[in-house]
Formats: structure tokens, sequence, C-alpha cells
């Protein structure tokens, strides 16, 4: 009954604290994404909208925010219970839940990320872009991009997850103290920030995947095959547009994302304990 009750109580707190780190994530640097997609679109980045309203399309985001955010620490923290033991190295651990975790989350943020992106990069409303993607591809277009989206994010998540925990684990060695919040959000600033620099030709195709109509060129193929096209038409740097906006998001959200969410966490286990 008490492991029953501790793990029940573990669970709240990684629902509550990820749905805390997400929201705070996406209200604070919504514009740097907005900047970046606008700079991978194939229209162009002033055609796309350049630096006018910036917060196009946060309705949609804080829509899946929260429980996308959720449901990612959930699995995460739910994962490492169970494989830690059968695993036994913890980086294996923590890889295997990162892609578990990701994956999951995938399912729900992906159709709320095509409607925000084509809503970042085009003058309508959100809801007429729904509309128009249901009409001309019903809910399957709502997918589009789901495996590159899983392309990009499991590896991302590969690398973040691990060397973040890693990061705090050698912290901890180092200074002989449990690690203060502020030391939290400089291992999720460092290990976002290395994640973003491999996976960002990924998150272009992806963009560019989700931006397409089913008749383009972009629509019609694999996220590989994209990735080859791009490089075929505007070499590297091609597939690191957007990228000092993506790097710039990902190094702060990282800190705010993960520190933040290890310090909700603490908050909440002393309020569930306390009540």
């Amino acid at each position: 009954m008490e492991q029953s009750t501790h793990e029940n109580r573990q669970l709240v707190s990684a629902l509550l604290s990820g749905a805390i780190a997400g929201l705070s994530v996406d209200l604070a640097l919504f514009p740097l994404d907005t900047i970046k997609t606008r700079l991978q679109s194939q229209f162009g980045f002033i055609n796309s909208g350049g630096l006018k309203q910036l917060y196009r399309g946060l309705g949609s985001a804080m829509i899946v925010s929260a429980p996308n955010a959720a449901a990612f620490f959930s699995v995460y923290e739910a994962s490492k219970r169970m494989t830690i033991d059968h695993l036994k190295e913890p980086i294996v651990s923590n890889m295997v839940s990162a892609s578990l975790a990701e994956t999951a989350a995938c399912l729900i943020r992906v159709p709320v990320e095509v409607i925000k992106q084509r809503t970042q990069a085009s003058k309508v409303s959100s809801g007429i872009i729904l509309k128009e993607a249901l009409r001309e591809e019903k809910l399957i277009g709502l997918y589009r991009g789901f495996l590159s989206t899983i392309s990009r994010d499991v590896p991302f998540a590969l690398i973040q997850l691990p060397l973040w925990e890693e990061l705090k684990s050698i912290w901890c060695r180092l200074t002989g103290q449990p690690l203060e919040a502020w030391e939290s959000c400089v291992c999720g600033s460092i290990s976002g920030l290395t994640a973003a620099l491999i996976t960002n030709p990924i998150d272009v195709a992806k963009t560019r995947i989700m931006l397409a109509k089913k008749d383009n060129k972009y629509g019609r193929v694999n996220f590989l095959s994209v990735i080859r096209i791009i490089w075929k038409e505007s070499g590297l740097r091609g597939l690191y547009s957007g990228a000092t906006p993506r790097i710039t998001f990902i190094t702060i959200g990282g800190a705010v994302y993960l520190g933040g969410y290890d310090f909700s966490r603490k908050l909440i286990d002393h309020l569930l304990i306390a009540s």
C-alpha cells in the first residue's frame, strides 16, 4: 500500500511538473520558434510573415503544451522506474525512457504542431488552417511529418535527457551537494544546446514537410529525401536554416524546461508529502 501511494505521488508530481515546465517554455520563447519556422519555410522569411505577429499560432500551441509535457515526463519517470533494474546501466535506462517518452508525446504534439507551423507561416487563423487541412487531407493530414518528427525528436531526446542526467550526476559528485535549481538549469541548457546542434537538419526537413501541401515536392517524399533535396538546393546553409533561433530557443528552453521541471517537482513533492 505504501509503495502504491508513493508511485501515485510520483506520477502526480511528474504530470504537474511537466505541465508547468511545458507552459513556461512555450509562453516565454514562442517568438523564437516562430522566427525559426519562417526562416525554414520554403516560401521565404518575409513571405511567411517576417518579424510580424510573432505570437501567431500561440493558441494552438497552448492547447497541447501542458498535456504534451505532462505525458512526456510521466512516461519518462515511469519508464525509468521500470527499466532501471533490468537494464542495470542508468544511462541505458535513461535513453530507453527518453525514446518512449518522446514517442508518446509526439502522438499528442504532431497534429497541433502542423497547425501551429502553418499558422506561423501564413496570414490566416489556426481555425481556418485546421478546416483546410481536414478538408484536403482528412485526419491523416494532421499527422503530416509524424515520422520526421519522431526521427528528429527521438534522437534529440536520446542526446538531451541522458546528457542532462549525467551532467547533474557529475555536478553532484564534484560538489558533494544536492543540485540547486540554477545548477539543474545550467545542465539542461548545455544538454539542449548539444542536441539542437546535432538534430537541426532533421528539424528543417520536418518543417518543410509540415508546411507542404500533399502535391508539393516536400509533401510527396520522406524526410531523408527532403534532406537530400535541401542539400542539393542550398547545401549545409539550407540544412542549418533557422539554426540560430532554434538553438537559442532550445538552449534557453532546456534551462527553463528541465530546470523548471526539477524545481517544480521538488516543490510539488514537498507539498504532496506535507498534505
